[in-house]
């Protein structure tokens, strides 16, 4: 089987004729897998859960930032994936389908987390890396400069406490469409939703993360 030339969650934009024709054939090995799963071959589906695995555990370790809660979150996705992949007909690809699932529980983790007022210190990015909070703009001297490196993290903590203000599903829009390069038609598949409600929901959060960044730089 060929593997997939595009990740879910790369950034879509400006895919090559290539890239899209790969997609497009992703696509099609894709539903042919699932309905060989949903005839009970399990070794069809477990070619999914290979296939989508680091995609699906990158995604969590993004949205939560917290390798416990994600692997949790990567685990439960693949079972309810499994349990409920008999209702799956085929009206959107099979990986907005999962992601749809996976935003789904981090939602839910991340509601559980904001009642105990638990958000993690630092973010990972969709390669699993600790995110650049200013905007994805490295600053290579920055550690050579301790009072800019200073800045920056006292930043990031900034950035950090507006997020937390956002609901949940705000928090998530702003971080599917700005750190994982989604589409917003997609984001909306995906939480179950309209376009036009995360374009909304998008436009709510941006607006209150720069009010609230205002507020906090005047304390």
């Amino acid at each position: 089987m060929a593997k997939a030339a595009t990740q879910p969650g790369a950034r879509n934009s400006k895919l090559t004729p290539a890239q899209l024709e790969a997609r497009a054939q992703q696509r099609i090995e894709d539903d042919e897998l699932i309905r060989e799963a949903q005839k009970g071959n399990r070794a069809a589906f477990d070619s999914l859960v290979r296939r989508y695995d680091q995609s699906v555990l990158r995604l969590a370790l993004h949205m939560l930032g917290n390798e416990q809660d994600a692997q949790d979150v990567h685990q439960e996705a693949f079972i309810k994936a499994y349990r409920h992949l008999g209702n799956f007909r085929f009206e959107c690809s099979f990986y907005t389908w999962l992601y749809r699932i996976v935003t789904n529980l981090c939602l839910d983790q991340l509601r559980r987390r904001k009642s105990r007022r638990e958000d993690p210190a630092t973010m990972l990015d969709s390669s699993g890396d600790e995110m650049d909070l200013l905007a994805n703009i490295s600053d290579d001297r920055s550690m050579s400069n301790p009072a800019r490196e200073l800045e920056r993290k006292r930043m990031g903590e900034r950035i950090l406490a507006a997020l937390e203000k956002l609901t949940p599903r705000e928090r998530m829009v702003f971080e599917l469409k700005h750190y994982q390069g989604l589409k917003l038609r997609t984001i909306g598949e995906m939480l179950n939703t309209t376009e036009e409600t995360a374009k909304n929901t998008l436009f709510r959060a941006t607006r209150k993360l720069r009010a609230n960044l205002a507020e906090l730089r005047g304390t």
